[in-house]
């Protein structure tokens, strides 16, 4: 018989809440995957990113993670995929048992990678990366990740300039069916509250501009909550 195959984990987390998106203030466990096919300039999560990083990933199979996730809360509750870029993983076996045991599955990616079991999600939150990242996620392979998008998809785009809102902007028209969230970028080296405080007042104000002018007016405009309370640390 054939051993199934593990994942790398980088860390498996929660309950907490989620920081950002269509699920932000919800309560979530967290299965953070290793590996990410991108190298973002702004990632504040390069310890599930960088390959020098791998030593500290753990290898495992569904059983594992099943009773890593059993540990830390029951059902019901949201479990929310993430990484790096859990995309670059078959998770429809692990998809399938967190759903039968009645947890609620979301996944987030930037959409460079299409997957078959994107489809048995609750909820998929496409997150495109714009310039300031570096790797533009292209409409292209967007598309490809649409083939299988269940019903329950967010495209939810971090801004940090003009550019990426003019990104944010084009993705968000042509997909307008979709529901759209600006999530305010924060520079991984704003540690003091007082300037987190000031960069997101400073921002709101700029994208609220941009949005109002645009009649932009079915888009969120979101903080990463995560990083205003917990900043940048692991685990919660």
């Amino acid at each position: 018989m054939k051993k199934p195959k593990p994942y790398l984990i980088s860390e498996i987390f929660g309950p907490t809440i989620q920081g950002e998106g269509a699920l932000i203030g919800c309560m979530s466990l967290f299965i953070r995957f290793g590996g990410c096919d991108y190298r973002c300039h702004w990632c504040d999560t390069l310890y599930a990113v960088l390959p020098e990083h791998k030593p500290e990933w753990e290898a495992m199979t569904t059983d594992i993670i099943m009773e890593r996730v059993r540990a830390l809360a029951p059902p019901p509750l949201w479990v929310t995929l993430s990484g790096g870029n859990p995309a670059m993983y078959d998770l429809s076996e692990l998809v399938h048992a967190l759903k039968t045991e009645g947890y609620q599955v979301a996944c987030e990616t930037q959409g460079s990678l299409a997957k078959e079991w994107f489809h048995a999600l609750d909820m998929l939150i496409l997150s495109p990366k714009p310039p300031s990242a570096g790797n533009i996620t292209h409409a292209d392979s967007l598309q490809a990740c649409l083939e299988f998008a269940p019903l329950n998809t967010v495209l939810k785009i971090v801004c940090f300039d003009r550019d990426d809102y003019l990104y944010a902007r084009n993705l968000f028209r042509f997909y307008a069916h979709l529901p759209a969230v600006i999530q305010i970028g924060t520079p991984t080296d704003l540690t003091e509250e007082t300037d987190l405080i000031a960069h997101y007042r400073q921002m709101t104000t700029q994208l609220l501009g941009w949005m109002k002018a645009d009649h932009l007016h079915h888009a969120r405009l979101l903080p990463q909550l995560h990083r205003l309370l917990f900043e940048a640390n692991r685990g919660i």
